[in-house]
């Protein structure tokens, strides 16, 4: 398609040169300059974009429609001011509720249609026929069986370019050999595909002023409470999928919070590595002073107490828990973190962890950012 053009590869070897480097929140980085990451020609209004593993991607036009890879890059999407993509990997962990915390927000995604259904169809990437997908094309060959380089070289041919880097979690071994980008970073790229370059700089202030913020709230490490990560199984949990909080953007607001985590020092193994439950007993002898459980976005903070909560503090053993005796089980948080629900998440943590009350950013500053009024 003439006004489509894809002219990246050469992603790994791209990736080999600049992986090295950690960046603030513990994702690689470089010191490159961002001022040569866009470059436009002279001759017309194509430009290029560059990013570990696609390369260089030119784009004839700004691109309308998109499909995202999951919340982090919607919320992003949100954040310069474009329509919701027209789909994202699994719209329930996509949770547009956060955005009900910051007046003058809403997201529709009832046209949003979930990539994977038991599966991801290629016919689906035809039937959406965006302008870019923001995705990874590495999580689409490894992530699970099914599509080959093949397909993707031949939906970046007919449909359009894929542009992105699997960026919430840093634990998959097909990632290796190419550089992660912290959320700012990966944000400041998808800027430059849509040419807004204007929102990114106004949410840049924006959480460098909400960082300032949050460091004034945390306590010595000292002074913090130990806190174990888990993904509870159903509402009335007996197993859990442990997370030793690590680096990505699905980790970031308890990186920047300082959360003591009470799994780094045990035998317990990373769900993500392991792939394996760890029932309460288990839980029981690590004996967090704080449960953050995962898995429960989609309710409320009351719907938590009455059923997640509740079932815990009737259960013989979970009842003994230090945690459940003293009223701090908490929802953790969701995987996926924007610029903006990154906000959200990092303010109700801090008020749950550290009983912080005062707003920590701007919500009109938010809102003018996503508008281009600031």
């Amino acid at each position: 398609m003439d006004r489509r053009a894809f002219l990246g590869l050469g992603g790994a070897a791209l990736g080999a040169t600049l992986a090295g480097c950690t960046g603030g929140d513990g994702s690689t980085s470089t010191s490159t300059s961002t001022s040569t990451a866009t470059s436009t020609s002279a001759a017309d209004d194509s430009y290029t974009v560059s990013m570990a593993p696609v390369g260089d991607v030119t784009f004839d036009d700004v691109p309308e429609t998109w499909v995202a890879n999951n919340g982090s890059w919607a919320d992003m999407g949100v954040a310069l001011g474009l329509e919701p993509p027209k789909g994202v990997w699994l719209t329930g962990r996509y949770h547009t509720q956060y955005y009900d915390a910051i007046d003058g927000l809403s997201v529709d995604t009832s046209d949003m249609v979930s990539l994977y259904q038991d599966g991801v169809s290629k016919e689906l990437f035809y039937s959406l026929d965006p302008d870019v997908f923001v995705m990874d094309p590495n999580f689409l060959t490894n992530r699970f069986e099914g599509w080959s380089q093949d397909d993707v070289d031949e939906v970046e041919a007919n449909v359009a370019p894929l542009f992105g880097n699997c960026i919430y979690a840093q634990h998959y071994p097909w990632h290796d050999d190419y550089r992660y980008y912290t959320l700012m970073e990966g944000f400041e790229k998808l800027s430059q595909v849509f040419q807004r370059p204007d929102r990114y700089e106004a949410f840049e202030a924006i959480h460098a002023d909400f960082d300032d913020a949050v460091a004034d709230v945390v306590p010595a490490a000292g002074e913090r409470p130990s806190a174990a990560v888990l993904w509870g199984v159903g509402n009335e949990p007996t197993q859990f999928y442990p997370y030793v909080v690590g680096g990505g953007t699905g980790f970031k607001h308890l990186r920047d919070l300082g959360v003591t985590d009470a799994l780094a020092t045990t035998d317990v193994k990373d769900f993500h590595g392991s792939r394996a439950a760890i029932d309460l007993e288990t839980v029981l002898d690590v004996d967090p002073e704080v449960l953050l459980l995962r898995g429960y976005e989609s309710m409320t903070a009351e719907a938590f107490e009455d059923t997640v909560v509740s079932y815990l503090e009737s259960d013989d053993t979970a009842k003994r828990l230090t945690a459940v005796q003293n009223g701090d089980v908490y929802r953790a948080g969701g995987l996926y973190q924007g610029p903006i629900t990154n906000l959200v998440l990092t303010q109700r943590l801090a008020a749950d962890l550290y009983g912080v009350e005062t707003t920590l950013y701007d919500e009109e500053r938010v809102v003018a950012a996503v508008n281009g009024e600031a």
